[in-house]
């Protein structure tokens, strides 16, 4: 309607051209001095002014007409739509409930009087005119049918609602979008989190699309959003798309088990619940981020997909509230106490939510999603400073691992099996804690523990090699580990127990590492140093335990005084003394234990080979001097006697003399 403004201003001033020229003519044709030619010439002048007046005075009446005969138009234009949408509002069924066609034909009515007003708005008409009260006339009417389309917006979303069911459902790439045909990608009988986890662990850049609005409706809705917006009400629609789609947001948290949990409600919460609590946040996180989410935003694209930012604000405004209430879970785990227990679910979560950022990022990558993008790197951080600290947790509390009564049969200690099967599980995450503790100069074991020698060399040895830093906290681990086994064999009255005791423990930690991923970690010159550690102590219990009985079958101390000949008697009382020392043995070394099979087998077929040689040897060179009524056990007794040592279970001998 641009010409339409710039016309009258113009007509006007060639209105007062034409006057002011028929003046001057008037004024000269007065004029006596003339030649005739020129009165001539000022008389064709005038008969022309006033022809082009004539004109003009006939254009101006043929104006009026047509512009009375526009607005009569614009009238009947305006009273039909009028009657075509004041149908709807009389009855109470939805117009889209009624067909297509129907819903068609109410949006081209409603697009005729957004056209109308435009119209009416570009002829610039007078306040109070009757082209003015048709222009609110039509206002009123679009507002009416807007208000319809809200309420038809609002209907579809909410009655085409698709059931979300996390353990039942087939998957549509969005690659497969590209191709229109609606194929879906299915994977059978494997349920939504053996897919997520698959997918998370090797991945292209592609979510899993499901249909969380019927896919027949998207087209109407996208129509009725462009109809709003194009009409200036953008803002009712994007929020009635963002209250349906928040709630159905909130029904997916519910369907997934997620609790509202403040943080105070998290922090006071025992482990066993919390968890509980953490696994299914673990599992509801990868199916709402990589699943729902993903469907959630494909939605609002296509609904909105005509429109520039609005798809990214909506969803953003849909889905923030349901996004912060996981991540707020994050938040008080983090900020919880250090408890190393807790360590491997931290690391989950940290490993989880590291792996979703991407997504997150893809997903909430303009301004509307800045608070979402910001509040996921806040909490991986606060995470992985937590899991940190616990790590580091860990190490004080083994060394701090005290105990007041010694470890009964002297098998493998509790504390030994947790710290060597802590080590291992972690292992699986040593590429995070080898990124977490970057740069972190760990305190010296002797900081620790100041009375620790035993790996220091080592420990210097580690710095040189620059080894990784998990590498060099597990050292650390272990090295704190046998001071602190040292520690508890001294609680040990007996000196044989106490190496049998570190034989144990050793021997079981040397093997946990041969035996898994740690070998990686810790490397084969480790085990061959723990191999000889184990070793050295079982040398240590056979010194402490038989070298004073086998002294017993020696001769020395068994001649008669003033003589080189044996004396019975005193081979009676030493023989009668080996006995009594080998059944004390036998009475507490049953009790004693040594879990592994096959190191319980070693010492015992090298503490027999020992104690049986001597014994035949001694009664093998004296059988002459002695009674077969002293012989109280023969060789093969005594064998088959120590086969019974170590199973945990005290014995006592109850034999005979031989007759």
């Amino acid at each position: 309607m641009g010409d339409c403004e710039t016309l009258v201003p113009l007509m006007e001033e060639e209105e007062n051209l034409i006057a002011a020229a028929q003046n001057i003519v008037k004024a000269l044709g007065s004029n006596r001095t003339l030649t005739d030619d020129a009165r001539k010439i000022l008389a064709d002048l005038g008969t022309q002014l006033s022809s082009i007046t004539r004109v003009s005075e006939t254009q101006d009446e043929d104006s009026g007409d047509q512009t009375e005969e526009q607005f009569i138009e614009l009238e009947e234009q305006l009273n039909l739509v009028q009657t075509k949408v004041m149908n709807w509002e009389v009855g109470q069924s939805m117009i889209w409930d009624c067909g297509q066609e129907e819903a068609y034909e109410y949006l081209r009515y409603v697009d005729q009087a957004r056209k109308l007003i435009e119209r009416l708005e570009g002829l610039n008409v007078d306040k109070g005119s009757r082209e003015d009260e048709l222009l609110r006339k039509a206002h009123d009417l679009l507002q009416t049918a807007m208000n319809r389309l809200e309420e038809e917006f609002t209907h579809l979303l909410v009655q085409n609602r698709q059931p979300f069911e996390p353990e039942h459902m087939s998957f549509r790439s969005s690659e497969d979008d590209t191709l229109d045909d609606g194929s879906i990608v299915s994977f059978g009988d494997d349920s939504v989190e053996d897919v997520v986890q698959r997918d998370s662990m090797s991945r292209s850049f592609e979510e899993y699309i499901i249909e969380l609005v019927h896919p027949d409706v998207i087209p109407d809705l996208r129509c009725i959003a462009n109809l709003m917006f194009d009409s200036n009400y953008g803002r009712e629609c994007s929020q009635a798309f963002i209250n349906v789609r928040k709630d159905a947001l909130d029904d997916c948290l519910f369907i997934l088990e997620v609790e509202k949990l403040s943080i105070e409600d998290v922090l006071k919460m025992e482990w066993n619940s919390l968890n509980s609590k953490i696994r299914r946040w673990i599992r509801a996180m990868k199916i709402f981020v990589r699943i729902y989410l993903a469907s959630e935003k494909w939605i609002s694209d296509q609904i909105f997909s005509e429109l520039e930012g609005v798809s990214s604000v909506c969803f953003a405004e849909a889905s923030k509230a349901s996004i912060v209430q996981l991540l707020n879970f994050g938040e008080a785990i983090a900020i919880g106490p250090h408890q190393p227990e807790k360590l491997i679910r931290i690391l989950d979560m940290y490993e989880l939510l590291a792996d979703l950022i991407p997504d997150i990022d893809a997903m909430y990558s303009d301004e509307a999603g800045l608070c979402v993008r910001t509040e996921c790197q806040d909490i991986l951080r606060s995470l992985g400073d937590c899991a940190k600290a616990t790590f580091l947790e860990f190490e004080n509390a083994v060394a701090s691992s005290i105990s007041a009564n010694p470890f009964p049969g002297g098998g493998i200690h509790h504390l030994t099996r947790y710290v060597m099967n802590y080590m291992k599980t972690l292992i699986d995450y040593s590429k995070t804690l080898d990124e977490l503790l970057k740069g972190y100069e760990k305190e010296d074991s002797a900081a620790i523990l100041p009375h620790m020698t035993p790996d220091r060399e080592e420990d210097n040895t580690d710095r040189r090699c620059n080894i990784s830093p998990l590498a060099q906290h597990f050292r650390s681990f272990t090295s704190i580990l046998e001071c602190n086994l040292e520690d508890k064999s001294k609680l040990y009255k007996d000196d044989s127990l106490g190496h049998l005791f570190l034989m144990n423990n050793i021997h079981y930690m040397a093997e946990k590492v041969k035996n898994s991923n740690l070998r990686t970690i810790l490397g084969d010159d480790w085990i061959r140093k723990h191999n000889w550690k184990f070793q050295h102590h079982a040398m240590s219990y056979e010194r402490a335990t038989w070298s004073s009985i086998l002294s017993l079958l020696r001769d020395e101390g068994l001649q008669n005084p003033g003589s080189n000949s044996i004396s019975r008697t005193l081979l009676k009382e030493r023989l009668l003394s080996f006995y009594l020392a080998f059944e004390d043995v036998y009475k507490s070394q049953t009790g004693w234990s040594i879990p592994d099979s096959q190191l319980r087998e070693d010492l015992r077929i090298s503490t027999s080979l020992k104690v049986i040689q001597a014994y035949r040897t001694f009664v093998g060179r004296h059988t002459n001097h002695i009674s077969d009524k002293h012989i109280k056990y023969t060789a093969d007794d005594l064998e088959n006697f120590l086969l019974d040592l170590f199973e945990g279970s005290p014995r006592s001998l109850h034999g005979s003399h031989r007759k």
